[in-house]
């Protein structure tokens, strides 16, 4: 495992575990639509995403991380990975804003958008031979995006997942593979128009209808 994942993972943990221990930091550090648009607290944009809302939420999200982080290192390299991770996790908690701009109360915490764009690169760059929990990563893709996007079309009180930053960051992520390793888009165009469909949905739904935000 490189370096930079291995430090990326070991200050999440050491910030969760903190934030889980202290409410004062855990209010002041997370994704809050009212502060970051009141206040102008854009540093939440990244510091959301080392605290987590218990130890299963982190340790799935880092054990997500570590078994893509070869992948994404394989093809783009180390400063890739960081590009990817940290602009996956912006772009994923700027959706948000855009989404959730009129619910001041609205809230979010973790690394899910990052670790999304790291899964969703990876998949882009080999959809039929990435496997995701028994399934082809393309097949993975398309069922995710749907139900992510079914998820926030119908919003569920009690869900606290962050679907949009989610979609944010596995955006992020295919765009990045798409751009900086155009032949393999090519190859895999099919894969990659099937999964993206839900995703041309959405916009539909977002920009047309304006049925969001």
């Amino acid at each position: 495992m490189s370096p930079i994942v291995l430090v990326i993972i070991a200050v999440t943990c050491i910030v969760s575990y903190m934030g889980l221990n202290n409410a004062v930091m855990f209010e002041k550090y997370k994704f809050s639509v009212s502060a970051i648009n009141n206040r102008k607290e854009y540093f939440r944009l990244i510091s959301s995403a080392f605290l987590h809302a218990d130890f299963m939420h982190l340790f799935f999200n880092m054990l997500s991380l570590y078994f893509f982080q070869g992948a994404v290192i394989l093809f783009f390299g180390n400063i890739g990975f960081l590009i990817l991770y940290f602009g996956s996790m912006i772009l994923g908690n700027l959706f948000s804003l855009l989404i959730y701009k009129n619910q001041p109360w609205y809230s979010a915490i973790g690394a899910s958008g990052a670790v999304s764009g790291i899964i969703f690169a990876s998949i882009a760059m080999a959809p039929n031979e990435i496997n995701v929990n028994f399934l082809p990563g393309w097949l993975f893709g398309t069922l995710y995006f749907s139900y992510s996007v079914y998820m926030m079309l119908n919003p569920n009180r009690n869900d606290n997942i962050g679907h949009s930053a989610h979609l944010g960051g596995a955006f992020f992520g295919l765009i990045y593979a798409v751009a900086n390793q155009p032949q393999a888009a090519i190859e895999n165009s099919m894969y990659l128009g099937i999964m993206s469909l839900p995703l041309i949905y959405l916009g539909y739904e977002i920009f047309v209808r304006k049925r969001i935000g």
